[in-house]
């Protein structure tokens, strides 16, 4: 969902392409190798200074790059054939498709302008080679139903959905911005309150989710998206699940679903009571990567690493003892939303939002302060415990054995009382 910056949409090629596809047009001439980001860059700002002048109207990018010999005139009307077939072959009533955003499993999206209210919005649209499997078609308008259930400012919002000429489409609010993946694959770490600003943000989603039986299941750093305006968005809802939906949960058991790294211990299991303890796990283990700059568990596959979320004995290394300028409190807080164990994570958001609030404010958390706390009182209990109670197992073998000594000097002495009685009696006797 993140895109580039729009350019000045009053700069128009010959085939009456307007700036806002111009972001697009500059990916593919990156992706395809016809020219540096510098030399993008350089053609820019001779179009700038020809604006400036204003000696005359001004040229599309495009035609200043073949001016300045960056790209023959042939790959600018192939770059602009492949556009025009873009906003050519879907036209949904009611929008004008403006450029193609990225491309996922099941879907393309695209960028496009609702015509009725003049504002921008993003389309997915089913591939074809899907739109033929009445069950790919199922899931794709059950994602679109969910995502029409969530009204949040935290949330890429649903706005309408539908079926044109075979097409199946799903519109909704166009977010421009960069996600945490891309922030990350920067090899560029969060600082610890921008961290927990923005996963409080995502909190305050899952809590809207909670609210309305909704689980998200997929959250990761490439599903949140960071707004140009510094506002959070949770995105992607093509995972997300209906809690009490039974039948649902049966049809998936045994399946893992979600992604390897941040992936909780019951969807690795394929458990069907999944709830919202998953996505607290998932997001616990997107914000290690947000402040450590690594994934919880590592591997070589993404079977070891499931195996790793799932295996009580292969434990995170704290992320405060990875990064030391992260407080105690955050490591306290990441290892309660990642505990195996899902009995021992946050119950609810609510808990989770508690915690990060206090650490916002520089303080220790609560709740997940608490149960260290309990853990310490119990093993310090059972040992009062133990004192009160009586001797230890130890002390109980010395018992043991000295009572077992005991008897033996007793029996002893009493065999031989019993020889000295006998034979006093026969002395007797003989007299």
């Amino acid at each position: 969902m993140a895109t580039p910056v729009e350019s000045n949409s009053s700069n128009k090629d010959p085939r009456g392409f307007s700036g806002l596809d111009e972001s697009q047009l500059e990916k593919s001439i990156l992706r395809r190798g016809l020219a540096t980001a510098a030399e993008i860059e350089a053609c820019k700002t001779q179009r700038k200074q020809m604006v400036a002048k204003q000696k005359e109207e001004p040229k599309s990018l495009l035609e200043i790059m073949v001016e300045a010999k960056v790209l023959t005139r042939s790959q600018m009307v192939r770059l602009l054939q492949e556009a025009g077939e873009t906003t050519r072959k879907f036209q949904i009533p009611g929008y004008q498709v403006i450029g193609k955003i990225g491309k996922g499993s099941m879907g393309v999206v695209y960028k496009a302008r609702q015509v009725s209210v003049d504002r921008v919005v993003a389309i997915k649209i089913l591939l074809d080679s899907l739109a033929q499997n009445k069950e790919f078609i199922k899931r794709f308008e059950r994602e679109a139903k969910i995502a029409a259930r969530l009204a949040h400012n935290n949330v890429v919002n649903a706005i309408d959905a539908g079926e044109v000429d075979g097409h199946y489409f799903f519109v909704m609010e166009y977010v421009e911005g960069v996600t945490i993946k891309e922030y990350l694959d920067q090899h560029k770490v969060f600082e610890e309150k921008e961290a927990l600003r923005i996963v409080l943000a995502v909190a305050e989603a899952l809590k809207h989710a909670y609210e309305r039986g909704l689980i998200h299941r997929d959250i990761k750093p490439e599903n949140v998206i960071l707004t140009r305006g510094g506002g959070v968005k949770l995105a992607d809802l093509g995972l997300a699940r209906i809690t009490d939906d039974e039948k649902w949960g049966l049809s998936e058991a045994g399946m893992a679903i979600g992604t390897p790294y941040y992936i909780s211990p019951e969807q690795v299991r394929g458990q069907t009571n999944i709830d919202i303890r998953a996505d607290i796990y998932s997001l616990g283990a997107t914000l290690y990567h947000m402040v450590t700059g690594r994934v919880p568990y590592g591997g070589e596959s993404p079977t070891e690493v499931m195996r790793k979320h799932v295996n009580p004995n292969v434990m995170i290394v704290p992320p405060d003892h990875l990064n030391t300028k992260l407080s105690g409190g955050l490591g306290m807080v990441v290892e309660t939303m990642m505990a195996k164990n899902r009995e021992q994570r946050y119950h609810t958001p609510d808990d989770l939002i508690l915690d990060l609030k206090c650490l916002l404010r520089d303080e220790g958390p609560m709740i997940a302060g608490q149960k260290t706390e309990s853990l310490l009182a119990l093993a310090e209990g059972e040992a009062d415990e133990l004192g009160r109670a009586g001797p230890s197992a130890e002390q109980m073998v010395e018992i043991a054995a000295y009572v077992k000594s005991r008897h033996h000097i007793i029996a002893t002495m009493a065999m031989l009382l019993a020889v000295s009685v006998i034979t006093n009696l026969i002395l007797f006797i003989a007299r």
